[in-house]
């Protein structure tokens, strides 16, 4: 309905901002009220760069350069905070540790590949990408290296 209205694809902005709208008002009705789930959205736009939205249920959005969500989700989001201070110019792979890293740190333990999932969104590959237990041990034994 948007590209036929305005031509283009729905920016992430906005389409977080309609989210977020439907959330709010369906919190003000209790018997409305929708489930507790975090959205986070993404984009890869050729103007405007890498996007990255999170939408509560409560219709707040928000605006992340990293962002975490579920069980010790603010412990995970300061310690993804102080990986994007250093503003270091990391590749793709170093990108993923650091990210698995910040994950082992606020957990407190080691994973194993079938652990966890990792998926992501790059200039490199097209569209979301899932990595497989083989990629995810490769990140994890680089990882364990490092320390």
């Amino acid at each position: 309905k948007f590209k036929d209205k305005n031509g283009y694809e729905i920016p992430v902005h906005f389409l977080a901002l309609k989210l977020a709208n439907i959330g709010q008002v369906y919190t003000q009705h209790a018997y409305m009220r929708p489930y507790g789930v975090n959205a986070m959205l993404y984009s890869m736009d050729d103007e405007a760069g890498p996007s990255l939205y999170q939408v509560d249920p409560a219709g707040m959005y928000m605006g992340y350069k990293a962002c975490a969500a579920g069980t010790k989700d603010a412990e995970a989001i300061n310690a993804l905070e102080k990986v994007v201070k250093k503003k270091l110019d990391l590749t793709e792979a170093e990108t993923i540790q650091q990210a698995i890293g910040a994950l082992q740190a606020v957990l407190g333990m080691d994973f194993k590949p079938s652990d966890i999932e990792v998926g992501m969104v790059s200039k490199t590959r097209r569209g979301f990408v899932r990595l497989t237990e083989e990629e995810i041990d490769t990140h994890l034994t680089a990882i364990a290296e490092k320390d």
